[in-house]
């Protein structure tokens, strides 16, 4: 799913790599973030609690501790909002659509209705 974002700056071509990644605690496994590391992608997701305690209880084996932004993993709550909203039209979740070209049209259009309701509620 990477493989189609593209995030454009001022200049030069679209770039295809984020500079982070935010998850719940979840994905806070060894290989979700050596793969990120891998990639040179900013990983902001806490660790589990027992993924704490089992690195101490290792000492000087379990390697230092994860680090962690939490200014950038609150900004990951606007964009759960967001998808609880695309999420609220029932074709989205339960994908009705055949080709991911009428799916992505809808996620558009659905994109599209809420800017419009958003944009009508602050004038």
């Amino acid at each position: 799913m990477l493989k189609k974002i593209r995030v454009r700056g001022a200049v030069g071509r679209p770039r295809t790599r984020p500079d982070a990644v935010a998850g719940d605690k979840a994905y806070s496994s060894r290989g979700n973030r050596a793969h990120l590391r891998k990639r040179h992608i900013k990983a902001v997701t806490p660790e589990k609690r027992d993924q704490a305690s089992n690195r101490k209880n290792k000492g000087r084996r379990g390697g230092r501790p994860v680090t962690h932004d939490a200014d950038l993993y609150k900004e990951r709550n606007t964009v759960e909002r967001l998808i609880n909203k695309l999420k609220a039209w029932r074709d989205i979740v339960t994908r009705y659509d055949k080709t991911p070209d009428s799916y992505l049209a809808g996620l558009h259009l659905r994109a599209s209705m809420i800017w419009l309701r958003e944009l009508t509620r602050t004038t």
